[in-house]
């Protein structure tokens, strides 16, 4: 029931999620996929928490990882931070607080201090899910809002259309083979021709700096 919650939650957030419920399919998951963050449960059935924090951590993968867990002594708390974990949560927790500490781990991952995100004249605010372009709020989709805001977390990097899909649609969402295309098209309409570029063959990149 929490982790319904806590995906549907994430979703109206703008992220893309995906939900595994026993600690096999966790590393199996985390193994084969590329996120930006781990939401990790202590008590998980067929391998705990902790032991794949360990696993996450013995194969070098930085993923942020967020523990969310019932178990609320001081001895749980600093066994997860020493495991590998970047932060901690203790249920009942609140969705809202969950998502910004989630935002302040992705800040932190990127190396940035400041909630908003800045390429030129284009600003991108994540949690007041805005877009501005020279100081003018400019209308968004919720797709949009996310395409763009993979694109400038990555500023001046390419990011295929693999990633961009993955990103904006978690499994079990179904997409059109040209919805990306679509969205980029809309993005440039309204950001201007020169704000993302196709780099033909190679994927997509926020312009500018």
């Amino acid at each position: 029931m929490i982790g319904k919650s806590v995906r549907q939650w994430l979703g109206k957030s703008g992220f893309s999620v995906d939900w595994v419920q026993d600690g096999q399919a966790a590393v199996l998951s985390i193994d084969n996929g590329v996120y930006d963050l781990v939401i990790l449960d202590l008590g998980l059935p067929r391998k705990n928490g902790i032991d794949i924090l360990k696993s996450i951590r013995a194969k070098h993968n930085n993923v942020p990882v967020l523990i969310a867990t019932a178990r609320d002594t001081v001895a749980d708390r600093i066994g997860g931070l020493n495991a590998g974990a970047d932060d901690y949560v203790v249920k009942p927790f609140d969705l809202d607080e969950l998502v910004a500490r989630m935002r302040a781990l992705l800040r932190r991952h990127a190396g940035s201090g400041t909630p908003y995100l800045e390429c030129g004249e284009l600003r991108l605010d994540p949690i007041g899910k805005s877009v501005s372009l020279r100081g003018t709020d400019v209308p968004v989709s919720p797709r949009e809002f996310a395409l763009l805001e993979a694109l400038m977390r990555k500023p001046g990097a390419v990011v295929s259309r693999n990633a961009l899909e993955e990103t904006i649609y978690g499994w079990g969402e179904e997409s059109t083979s040209n919805a990306i295309e679509v969205h980029l098209h809309n993005l440039r309409r309204k950001l201007g021709a020169d704000v993302i570029k196709n780099i033909r063959g190679v994927g997509y990149r926020v312009a500018g700096g």
